[in-house]
């Protein structure tokens, strides 16, 4: 039986082409991803909400599948209402399927808190304007934005294209010596393949959308397996 060690449910954007590969890729032995995608093509603020109202059919189908955990893996359009609007996310869909969710806004503050991260440097692919949503939401959850760089995206097919180097090479660019850590977000961005190398040569922990969103599901389902290759946070906590 597929998932004999845990099921894990994720809810992606019908157009995101990267989260199911990064999640599949690191896996532990024994546990299952089944997936089921809401409509979404650009990343604004008026899609995201659409979006967001689609989420409990979604997670219905997931039920099916006798899923533990539901990941509701969109950093965007968790965090697009502001603080507390990823929970009223989760709590709606758990209301309606009463199954467990998580969402990866939520995954991404527990994530930061957990490396003792206050002052961060936040990359992003997004336009100006979502960049101005996450500041508020980051802000509003305690943490100092030093600065949030973003690549003003709004295709989100688009954002699945970008090489991993295209990170590497902004937060690189962009990292200042008062960071305590960085936060690379957006679950369509590759990343996997850079967090390592960026702790290495900037010397501070990195924080992803995917990496914290499968971090936090797994402990959620009490799969508490160190991974190596995603960064401090897997190694240590």
């Amino acid at each position: 039986m597929y998932g004999w060690r845990g099921r894990l449910g994720l809810i992606v954007p019908s157009s995101n082409t990267t989260m199911e590969m990064e999640l599949h890729s690191a896996l532990p032995e024994g546990v299952s991803l089944h997936t089921a995608r809401v409509p979404l093509k650009n990343v604004t603020e008026e899609e995201l909400v659409k979006m967001n109202a689609m989420a409990v059919e979604s997670a219905r189908l997931l039920r099916d599948a006798g899923v533990e955990l539901i990941l509701y893996g969109c950093t965007s359009g968790s965090f697009i209402g502001g603080k507390d609007y990823e929970k009223e996310i989760e709590a709606k869909i758990e209301e309606e399927v009463n199954v467990p969710v998580v969402s990866t806004s939520t995954a991404v503050v527990e994530a930061l808190k957990i490396l003792d991260a206050q002052s961060i440097l936040v990359i992003t692919p997004y336009t100006d304007e979502i960049n101005a949503r996450e500041r508020e939401f980051l802000e509003a959850n305690d943490f100092e934005v030093l600065d949030i760089r973003g690549l003003g995206i709004e295709d989100n097919t688009q954002i699945g294209k970008l090489e991993p180097h295209e990170a590497y090479r902004l937060a690189k660019a962009s990292f200042m010596d008062e960071a305590d850590a960085i936060f690379i977000s957006c679950t369509n961005l590759r990343t996997f393949e850079i967090i390592e190398v960026l702790e290495e040569d900037l010397g501070v922990p990195v924080v992803t959308s995917n990496q914290a969103s499968l971090w936090l599901a797994l402990r959620q389902m009490d799969v508490m397996e160190r991974i190596p290759g995603l960064g401090r946070l897997f190694l240590d906590f």
